[in-house]
């Protein structure tokens, strides 16, 4: 099977390009300085390279021969941990909450504390997760 067969890797090759945009929105920026806009392009970034992180996490595992008896979040998360392909899965699982949480917030201050979350400790567990598959 030819790496472009391999679904996790497809799926990476999205993740590679979602990290590269959520650390140019947030990284070595105040939060502060960011406009509106741009912080909700940031929350929008997030969101979608998390989604892109368990898919990918849910492929990979799957390729290697892992049987998920849940492909709930939670379970793909607590499997990952397990499997040692995250090093902190309690971040893992606050950014399901912080994700979820944004789903429906029209609280300006707590969608600024998420932002401070993503910068501080989300965004470097994405990239050391990126950096993970990136030498398989």
């Amino acid at each position: 099977m030819s790496d472009q067969d391999i679904r996790w890797k497809q799926r990476f090759q999205n993740y590679n390009e979602a990290i590269r945009l959520l650390r140019s929105a947030i990284e070595g920026r105040a939060i502060d300085s960011l406009n509106d806009l741009e912080q909700e392009g940031a929350i929008q970034r997030f969101e979608y390279t998390y989604e892109l992180a368990l898919n990918t996490l849910r492929d990979y595992m799957q390729e290697n021969g892992v049987v998920l008896k849940e492909s709930n979040p939670r379970a793909v998360i607590k499997e990952a941990f397990a499997l040692g392909i995250i090093e902190d899965g309690q971040i893992f699982i606050n950014m399901m909450l912080a994700r979820n949480a944004m789903a429906h917030c029209y609280d300006h201050a707590k969608f600024v504390e998420i932002l401070g979350k993503i910068q501080a400790d989300f965004l470097p567990a994405l990239v050391k997760l990126h950096a993970f598959w990136a030498v398989k």
